[in-house]
């Protein structure tokens, strides 16, 4: 009997104030699923009262299969780039969820495992403080696999505003490496505690 293949879907809200470009970043992460990686996907958003410095939310779905129903209660995956959108999402996620902050903008609680990276001090850094939500999304591509790297860079270079592009995966890049590079080190801290793995 032939297996039955699992539909690998993840739930995702991308939550922080207005202004962070929160729905960009929750269109990208759709658009790369539809586009580049051929899966189905839906988007929805939603805005405080007063929307740039309000609380921002992009719930998106990615999934194998047709998506009945596109609003999200309990998110596989939780990007926060605020504390106030944190503190009202924090316990929506689901026990084996992953979450992601922006480490200079939240403070998670210390007994729950999360990837925290400075997104918005990167971009600084880079001189664009508007770039955060792209090194964001670079970094949540290294560490939840939600989208294929390609189509994720791909979906930047066509939401981003003309002449921006290269910038913008510079900052994508950014994000990404520093992902891979957390990962390494949890890979390295587990490797140490249980000893030689084979």
């Amino acid at each position: 009997m032939p297996q039955k293949k699992e539909d690998k879907k993840k739930e995702i809200i991308v939550t922080g104030f207005g202004g962070q470009g929160i729905v960009l970043a929750g269109r990208i992460l759709g658009m790369a699923a539809a586009l580049g990686d051929r899966k189905e996907s839906t988007l929805v958003q939603s805005y405080g009262p007063e929307s740039r410095g309000g609380a921002c939310c992009a719930q998106v779905i990615i999934s194998d299969k047709v998506i009945q129903y596109p609003y999200i209660n309990n998110p596989d995956i939780l990007i926060c780039m605020s504390q106030t959108a944190y503190e009202k999402y924090k316990d929506q996620l689901k026990s084996d969820g992953t979450l992601l902050t922006d480490r200079d903008l939240v403070k998670a609680d210390e007994d729950r495992d999360y990837f925290s990276i400075p997104a918005t001090r990167m971009a600084e850094e880079l001189g664009r403080k508007m770039m955060a939500n792209i090194i964001m999304i670079g970094f949540a591509t290294a560490i939840t696999l939600a989208n294929s790297k390609k189509a994720a860079e791909e979906a930047v270079m066509s939401s981003v505003p003309k002449g921006t592009e290269e910038m913008n995966i510079k900052a994508f890049a950014k994000g990404y490496d520093y992902g891979l590079s957390k990962l390494k080190g949890r890979e390295k801290k587990a490797f140490g505690k249980t000893g030689a793995i084979s």
